[in-house]
């Protein structure tokens, strides 16, 4: 048996999210309760920075002393700047104040080393459930575990976190590079503000910047230039994981240059115009891959058949994805996977797949170079 990384390309699945908060606190569902993507399923509070203020040393006055100084009493709330502790001075001059640093409240005053704990205002974390469906299971104070029923598109690149908007496909082709003025009349006969917008080819750093001022959420399309996602980041993309930036997503379902998104791929997209969508861009290349996702879901009440690890088994008669040069990107089936070891043009020996190309071309292909293509 040979495996292989898999992108999926499935129109009826069954998915399951974990929707996990970071530290324990409240879970607001309950187990088969059916939710939206955009309902808050679990919240917390992250405690906030700990700041130290040395009342002794600020006073000149013994640490055992320091409670007599104080203005404020622990737990008591404190805005910056406001003055907590302070001493008489001498006859009335040279009174010395001690003020916060920032707002936040007391949370310790030591008699021992003379010193406050002020603690910054927590900060409120919600997890909502991400995509639309059943809880399945809730965990105590942690979270919930949710599945659902429908389409699921793997990408192969991505930037942006989890947004959820109306799908508009924006061309009526998966080769088709939309203009600037397309974009812009688009917007103007549909208001694409808050959108997540499908253009089946390459687009380039100027439709993005427009799609950005535009409001639109997320951008999906078969290619984009690299040294442009460097521009958006504010550095070299790297092998680090992604999905924390602050940005409209954007999610490249073939991968880096000028491609065409497969049309198979497009074609799913097409048909679920108009429809809620989920979208996360967060991608891993290294350490566990995590590709980006868009999960759109099924009418169908029904839960169909959840994916099986068998599924990235390379058979004849798979269909992959090549990664590397220099068929990189190219689409194709196997035709047969020889037992032996072949030696490339590298002088190495790898076990290989002999691949035939849309163009009907047969190449043998190292199969740590394949993804298979999972659909139905």
């Amino acid at each position: 048996k040979s495996y292989t990384p898999g992108l999926k390309i499935l129109e009826n699945t069954k998915t399951t999210k974990e929707r996990i908060l970071p530290l324990k606190g409240e879970v607001h569902v309950t187990e088969n309760e059916i939710v939206n993507s955009s309902k808050i399923v679990a919240s917390t509070n992250i405690p906030g920075n700990v700041h130290m203020v040395n009342i002794a040393n600020e006073l000149n006055v013994d640490a055992k002393d320091v409670s007599t100084f104080m203005l404020l009493n622990e737990n008591d709330t404190v805005s910056k700047n406001q003055i907590i502790a302070k001493n008489k001075g001498f006859f009335g001059f040279f009174k010395t104040e001690v003020r916060s640093p920032v707002d936040g409240s007391i949370i310790n005053i030591s008699d021992v080393t003379g010193q406050v704990v002020i603690s910054e205002k927590p900060l409120s974390i919600d997890v909502d459930a991400y995509i639309p469906g059943l809880v399945s299971s809730v965990i105590d104070k942690e979270g919930v575990i949710i599945k659902s029923n429908g389409t699921f598109i793997q990408g192969i690149i991505g930037i942006g976190g989890e947004k959820q908007g109306i799908l508009k496909v924006l061309i009526d082709s998966h080769n088709k590079r939309i203009t600037k003025k397309e974009l812009i009349e688009n917007h103007n006969n549909n208001n694409l503000k808050d959108k997540i917008i499908v253009c089946g080819d390459f687009i380039d750093y100027e439709i993005y910047k427009i799609a950005l001022d535009l409001g639109i959420k997320g951008i999906v399309c078969g290619g984009f230039d690299y040294d442009d996602v460097s521009k958006i980041l504010g550095k070299s993309l790297g092998v680090a994981i992604t999905g924390t930036e602050n940005t409209m997503n954007l999610i490249l379902t073939e991968g880096f240059g000028e491609i065409e998104m497969a049309e198979r791929t497009f074609n799913i997209l097409k048909k679920n115009d108009g429809k809620m969508v989920s979208i996360n861009g967060a991608t891993q290349i290294r350490a566990g891959v995590l590709r980006p996702e868009i999960f759109i879901k099924s009418d169908k009440e029904e839960m169909s058949k959840e994916f099986n690890e068998d599924n990235l088994i390379i058979s004849e008669g798979s269909i992959v994805r090549i990664i590397r040069e220099p068929y990189f990107g190219e689409i194709g089936e196997v035709v047969s996977l020889p037992p032996k070891l072949v030696e490339m043009k590298s002088e190495t020996k790898v076990r290989v797949a002999k691949i035939k190309l849309s163009n009907k071309n047969e190449e043998i292909i190292p199969r740590a170079n394949l993804e298979v293509i999972l659909s139905e």
